[in-house]
């Protein structure tokens, strides 16, 4: 299963969620580093730097920063979904299909 580091806005629903279905996530708050206004790559950084994919619903911020660092532990953007289970499964399905989430971008859908 995926280490995972959930950025403070990330929704702690869905982390309990990934958590049943064997994923490790760290969440900002349990890291420290929560309400503090850290910039973006302050965030991809840290998730580099505990061997992380980062998790987020910052989608616009963290594609642009795939785009200039191309190099991390992973980005996973999320669309926001009121549906906790269906986004913790859509993610755990998305990961669960490739063999390494280093400097891979994986967008998370809500479906329509």
């Amino acid at each position: 299963m995926a280490e995972l580091y959930a950025d403070e806005d990330f929704s702690h629903p869905v982390v309990e969620q990934l958590r049943r279905l064997g994923h490790d996530v760290l969440t900002a708050q349990e890291a420290g580093q929560a309400d503090q206004g850290l910039a973006d790559e302050d965030v991809l950084a840290f998730g580099v730097s505990q061997r992380r994919a980062v998790v987020t619903f910052n989608r616009r911020h963290f594609i642009e920063l795939h785009r200039r660092l191309p190099s991390h532990g992973g980005i996973i953007v999320c669309t926001r979904d009121p549906d906790v289970v269906a986004l913790a499964s859509r993610i755990d399905q998305a990961i669960a299909s490739r063999s390494a989430l280093s400097d891979q971008l994986v967008r998370i859908n809500r479906p329509q």
